[in-house]
């Protein structure tokens, strides 16, 4: 698993990640969730960015299918899942998450976005299986 050179020099991720600054360049950090979320998905719509928001997340134990609301924030390019934050700090626990996301999708490319950061850079995590 990298920790970000890969992901670092991938089109797709960088794109991803200047509509995430952008985001954060207008809103700045202390709004919910759910708020930042809505203006990168307007932020990717309007950058022409194909992406999938609050994907169904299938979860299979033993081999059966268990019925289970979850999703995932965010789906990009049908291949970078991304998960967001709004958090005083990113704890081990996110990142799990969101490789436990990346498995389970069978996507290679994940962002781990914490808005709540005065400098969005400081808030990014970027992963490839």
């Amino acid at each position: 698993m990298g920790f970000g050179s890969a992901a670092a020099r991938d089109p797709r991720t960088e794109e991803i990640l200047g509509a995430a600054i952008e985001v954060h360049r207008e809103l700045g950090p202390g709004l919910l969730e759910s708020i930042h979320e809505e203006c990168l998905c307007r932020e990717l719509k309007s950058r022409g960015v194909p992406f999938q928001r609050q994907v169904p997340l299938p979860i299979t134990y033993k081999g059966e299918r268990l019925d289970c609301d979850y999703r995932v924030d965010l789906v990009a390019f049908d291949e970078v899942v991304m998960e967001l934050k709004a958090v005083e700090a990113l704890l081990p626990v996110h990142e799990a998450q969101l490789l436990s996301y990346m498995k389970l999708l069978h996507k290679r490319y994940g962002l781990l976005i914490n808005f709540c950061v005065p400098a969005l850079k400081d808030g990014i995590r970027r992963r490839i299986l």
